[in-house]
């Protein structure tokens, strides 16, 4: 497994896979070839139907903007190895100097085809979840020494500043208001939600208020281009740093503490990227919003202190009960349903750690079980459910919706 600095990542939403994957991958072309005059990029699968809501092209065209560049959308071209396929072309003036293809395979990440991975090292010797508690167990260490063990004592460092970035999101989500650009004009809820405190509100509506406001926050500072954390992804960004901050002001925790937490999370996220997917557009929203309230939950019984059983317990139950959800944003956007989602998410990450304590340690399905029937489920999925917007709740509004020629446009 690779460094906690890969799952982790701080840059501008709104998508890990569909803005930040090509933005680091051409930036990354484009400095290998700066004899170029002209780019040209081509976008299939879900690169090409959804790139759009997702500002792919936008944010191409930013990095290349000193160069003539052309963004073909190939909505026909069929990619059997990822569904985030875009190729690269480099010319001199009308010479071709070389192409990539590039596959964006979630939080941020992209690989070349033909060429090894670069400057990315396998520094996990662990490769599953059963591996990593044996090793802890026998070495008598929790879960936040062991990511030491492996990462050195500078990822505590890395991580205080992961934290940092999700503390500021959240306070500029919840100090924001206004629209949310895009066709859908959605308003910003997360202010809202926040100071809207109910009479003789109990310690149920509270969390639940708390919670959705700081998942609203982030989610809406991610669908405005903001700055967030993949956590695993941008899409699912909202709920990991919802239940941290929730957990430290309710419990009175420090921020070590919630950095080792992080680290847990990490561990979780890590093994789900590894041996599965985190990319909504190959196994569909689970893969996101599930392995990001996999994370959570983990996290919480961190806090809670529960012992390595129980993580695994909460972590599993927060992804089982996610297994088979769609990936099906509403004109390609990261909005529908996909902040509110990160609301749900985050309380029951919450739920998922409590409900660990009342069953028995030894429960009849592994965290590898479910991260192994997760990445089969997500394949099972047609297409059109897995970040294409041809299916589900973005089929039904659209063809549904009355909208004029402006809205088409």
């Amino acid at each position: 497994m690779q460094s906690l600095k890969e799952l982790y990542k701080i840059g501008n939403g709104p998508s890990s896979s569909h803005t930040m994957g090509p933005k680091r991958a051409v930036e990354l072309f484009r400095n290998k070839y700066n004899n170029a005059t002209k780019f040209k990029i081509i976008l299939y699968g879900s690169l090409a139907l959804t790139g759009k809501g997702h500002l792919t092209d936008y944010i191409i065209r930013k990095v290349l903007s000193d160069y003539e560049c052309e963004i073909i959308f190939d909505e026909e071209t069929k990619c059997d190895v990822h569904p985030n396929t875009f190729d690269i072309f480099a010319y001199n003036n009308d010479e071709i100097i070389d192409k990539w293809r590039v596959y964006s395979i979630g939080g941020g990440t992209f690989k070349v085809e033909g060429e090894e991975e670069i400057d990315i090292l396998d520094i996990y010797k662990e490769k599953n979840w059963s591996e990593i508690k044996s090793y802890c167990k026998e070495n008598n260490i929790d879960l936040y020494e062991y990511v030491c063990s492996r990462e050195g004592e500078n990822i505590k460092e890395f991580l205080t500043e992961i934290w940092n970035s999700m503390k500021t999101t959240i306070n500029n989500g919840l100090n924001s208001s206004g629209t949310i650009p895009g066709k859908l004009k959605l308003q910003r809820k997360a202010k809202d939600i926040y100071e809207k405190k109910m009479e003789n509100e109990d310690n149920t509506l509270r969390r639940t208020r708390l919670l959705s406001a700081y998942s609203y926050a982030t989610s809406e500072e991610n669908a405005c281009g903001g700055v967030i954390v993949t956590a695993p992804t941008c899409g699912a960004s909202g709920v990991l740093p919802a239940v941290l901050y929730y957990m430290q002001n309710e419990y009175n925790i420090s921020d070590e503490k919630i950095v080792k937490s992080l680290a847990v999370a990490g561990i979780i996220g890590n093994i789900i990227k590894t041996n599965a997917s985190i990319s909504g557009a190959e196994c569909g929203c689970q893969a996101e919003i599930g392995t990001a309230c996999s994370m959570a939950a983990a996290a919480c019984s961190y806090l809670l202190g529960l012992d390595i059983n129980r993580i695994e317990n909460s972590a599993e139950i927060a992804m089982e009960h996610h297994l088979g959800l769609t990936c099906d944003p509403i004109y390609g956007y990261v909005q529908i349903p996909c902040i509110e989602r990160n609301a749900v998410a985050a309380m029951r990450a919450v739920d998922a750690s409590f409900l660990s304590i009342m069953l028995e340690q030894h429960t009849m399905v592994s965290l590898d079980l479910v991260i192994e029937t997760m990445y089969e489920t997500g394949k099972d999925l047609q297409s059109h459910y897995r970040e294409t917007s041809e299916g589900g709740i973005a089929k039904k509004y659209c063809r549904n919706k009355f909208y004029n020629k402006e809205m088409k446009e």
